[in-house]
């Protein structure tokens, strides 16, 4: 029967796979003995060797499954192949692209190895730098804010720094009671002491004073902000099982992002790695084997898959050096204002504007901050220290892009200055500022503090925050909580630096109910009197 034949029962098989489908299979060319890349979105297995995976798929009558292929035939005046030595027996290692070795979580410091040619080898992350911290947390109950609430215990991950420092997220001991941390190995946990929570960046330090625990453990080191496409692995505890999770991918995107957990918006990079509860607080690699990253959280929606994000090394550093430089977390700096965009070329004419000037126009100044005594409304704010603004509120960030102009404000530390260039009717001005943190009127957070309140006559006054609102309205508080909260939410400055908006939240039923008996009790003495005095008269 010729080859073209279509066989019984099966269909025709392609000879030439293509490369998606070379990923996929198990005979592919790309296939090695346990293979495991940063560059590859998963962990790619095969038992066959690189030569005998490579003929097999060169091969028309390779399969996958069904009768073993046949030999071919050798010519009658052919000499003998040469003996092949036998396969070599692989350590617990793992097996990169080029075919050098590298060892997994090697030596007492969990450290990677390059091995052989060190040309376009990776470096296995710090595997056993990477711990798990379990946390007891106890929150305070914003509708009785006299009590807390049941306890609950959460685990999450994070890793050594050097100092004897161990870094994880901000929300993974948010209301801690007690954190605990257990190395990649161990069974044993420690007692950690934290040292500081940056809830706008969504870091928490903590350190442990067991001698022990530091034994065999070397720190991770920081590596440079990466680029697009560039390959990271996360490395932490997820849920799905107790040992230490490895998940690949690449760097989708870098721009400002909204931190959830601090109501802020930082430098954040977007990574395509799977990021699983669990994951928060594990560092994120680079193919040096260094951290570029924290994994902090994910978009969950029924429209998106693999969309991670994580808390870049500018904002680890940036946490790392206040910690150090104040002994406290002092926060990020914001510039008091809110602005618009100058797109409109007839705006841009209307606020005096040359042809040549790109800016943003200052829509309001928080009375709050330092910035309000030299900045107005109508301002156009052309540049800061130093770099020009664009008319979309974006400057010039590395080789072909652009990010906001934020990014700026949140590389200073509280208290330091900056100069700023203004156009104010036609007039450029320039005024040298002092940044300061961002104050609400209703604060997003309560920094791990609880709630206030005052109690007089059974009436219960508390702060309004967004903790308090989702509290009493659930987390659809944004739409159903009172529109009155939700403007004075969303629009509202404060005026002063002690003000705060107070409601009263409910009234105690026990003081009611000592009313109603002091009112009865009233009228029956009022009763009581009238019938001695009517008694006193008729006798």
């Amino acid at each position: 029967m010729g080859d073209n034949k279509r066989k019984r029962g099966r269909k025709p098989k392609n000879p030439n796979p293509t490369p998606t489908e070379t990923l996929d299979s198990p005979s592919s060319t790309a296939a090695f003995d346990d293979v495991f890349s940063v560059s590859n979105v998963e962990i790619i297995t095969s038992t066959t060797s690189t030569s005998a995976s490579s003929a097999a798929a060169g091969s028309p009558a390779s399969r996958r499954c069904g009768r073993p292929n046949k030999l071919p035939k050798l010519p009658e005046n052919s000499e003998p192949l040469p003996p092949q030595p036998p396969p070599p027996i692989l350590s617990p290692s793992s097996r990169i692209p080029n075919g050098n070795s590298v060892g997994v979580g090697g030596g007492g410091g969990g450290g990677g190895e390059l091995g052989g040619d060190s040309g376009g080898s990776r470096v296995v992350p710090a595997m056993d730098a990477v711990v798990k911290v379990f946390c007891v947390h106890t929150e305070p109950n914003f509708s009785l804010p006299w009590q807390r609430k049941r306890q609950y215990s959460t685990s999450s991950s994070g890793f050594v720094i050097g100092g004897r420092r161990v870094l994880t997220n901000a929300h993974s001991v948010e209301h801690y009671t007690q954190v605990k941390v257990k190395k990649r190995g161990s069974d044993t946990k420690y007692l950690a002491a934290v040292l500081a929570i940056g809830t706008e960046c969504d870091i928490a330090m903590l350190t442990v004073n067991d001698d022990e625990f530091w034994q065999g453990v070397s720190p991770v080191e920081f590596g440079e902000l990466p680029a697009l496409q560039d390959a990271v692995t996360v490395v932490g505890y997820p849920i799905g099982g107790d040992t230490i999770s490895v998940t690949s991918g690449v760097v989708s995107r870098i721009e400002i992002l909204s931190y959830v957990h601090g109501s802020t918006e930082l430098l954040g990079l977007q990574i395509d790695a799977a990021i699983n509860s669990g994951n928060s607080g594990g560092p994120a690699f680079n193919d040096k084997g260094n951290c570029v990253g924290i994994a902090f959280q994910s978009l969950k929606h029924e429209d998106v898959e693999n969309i991670g994000y994580v808390i870049p090394t500018p904002v680890i550093k940036h946490f790392i050096q206040d910690y150090e430089k104040n002994e406290a977390y002092t926060g990020f700096p914001i510039l008091g204002v809110e602005w618009q965009k100058m797109e409109n070329p007839d705006l841009r004419t209307a606020m005096g504007m040359k042809p040549d000037q790109k800016g943003v126009r200052i829509r309001r100044v928080d009375p709050t901050d330092p910035e309000s005594g030299v900045l107005k409304s109508s301002d156009i704010i052309l540049s800061f220290d130093g770099v020009n603004i664009a008319n979309d509120g974006t400057v010039p960030f590395r080789h072909g892009e652009r990010i906001g102009f934020s990014y700026l404000v949140s590389q200073k530390y509280t208290g330091d200055s900056s100069a700023i260039k203004v156009l104010r009717d036609s007039e450029i001005l320039n005024f040298n500022i002092k940044l300061a943190s961002h104050r609400r009127l209703i604060p997003a957070h309560n920094k791990g503090k609880p709630p206030s309140y005052y109690i007089i006559a059974g009436f219960v006054f508390s702060t309004v925050s967004v903790p308090y609102l989702r509290s009493e309205y659930g987390k659809d508080y944004e739409y159903e909580a009172p529109v009155k909260l939700l403007d004075k939410l969303l629009h509202s400055m404060p005026q002063s630096h002690d003000e705060q908006l107070v409601v009263v939240s409910q009234v105690l039923f026990i003081f009611l109910l000592i009313y109603r008996f002091m009112h009865v009790y009233a009228y029956l003495l009022n009763w009581a009197y009238l019938l001695t005095c009517s008694s006193n008269i008729f006798a």
